[in-house]
């Protein structure tokens, strides 16, 4: 028998964690190395146990799965990461695709095709929906979505592969808990200006005309929850 593939679960649940240990277990290829709650978490326990793969929630507390997902990939490439996810839309695929990850499944997805995934993404290859993709394919199909989803054609392969910079990501997660410009430059340490700035990326990157549309983007796609605002 060949070697097995290393799981790494990272998602909030124990149960849906227990659910996923549980249909993982019937294949004897697979080995489920650890599970972490949180993202932070989830990063340090990869550099521990160097996992083959990581099912990843995109809704994590502390960090959401596309900035965790980001990280990972950015520090250990050959991980392969399959986003799991309660936002089934066509967008998010891309945005999850972008941060790095290989896979993108619905949290109702069958036992049997959540396997077959794992394998398909061990051995190089992507999977949206029903279609399998090698790198090249990927590629070509963000650069199909990019005008609709992600403004002005971007040049740069590797900026395709990133919806926002983590700086980007951490102005945003203030604005969806109602900070002005000039508080988050004050908390951040940063020029009013260069906030400014950020924000109109933020706003260029993800298509919409104020910060109030782009902090309801933020919550309706999981990236940021409300119930973190007291920290």
């Amino acid at each position: 028998m060949s070697e097995q593939i290393k799981v790494l679960i990272v998602d909030d649940h124990p149960v849906f964690r227990q659910g996923l240990r549980d249909v993982l277990e019937t294949d004897l290829a697979l080995n489920i190395v650890g599970e972490a709650a949180d993202g932070e978490v989830a990063i340090e326990l990869v550099h521990e146990i160097n996992p083959d793969v990581i099912l990843m929630d995109i809704n994590l507390p502390t960090m959401n799965g596309l900035q965790v997902t980001r990280k990972i990939k950015g520090q250990l490439p050959g991980i392969k990461i399959i986003m799991i996810t309660g936002y089934d839309d066509a967008e998010q695929v891309f945005h999850a695709l972008r941060a790095g990850a290989s896979a993108y499944c619905p949290k109702d997805i069958t036992p049997e095709a959540l396997i077959s995934i794992i394998h398909t993404v061990r051995e190089g290859n992507y999977v949206v929906g029903e279609k399998v993709m090698n790198h090249d394919e990927v590629v070509d199909w963000i650069e199909q979505k990019i005008g609709r989803f992600a403004g002005p054609l971007i040049s740069d392969t590797d900026e395709l592969f990133i919806p926002l910079s983590p700086r980007e990501m951490e102005i945003l997660e203030h604005v969806t808990r109602g900070m002005s410009n000039k508080e988050i430059a004050y908390k951040l340490g940063i020029s009013h200006q260069t906030v400014k700035n950020h924000m109109t990326a933020i706003l260029r990157k993800l298509r919409v005309d104020d910060r109030t549309q782009a902090a309801v983007y933020a919550l309706r796609h999981g990236w940021v929850r409300l119930e973190e605002s007291h920290s």
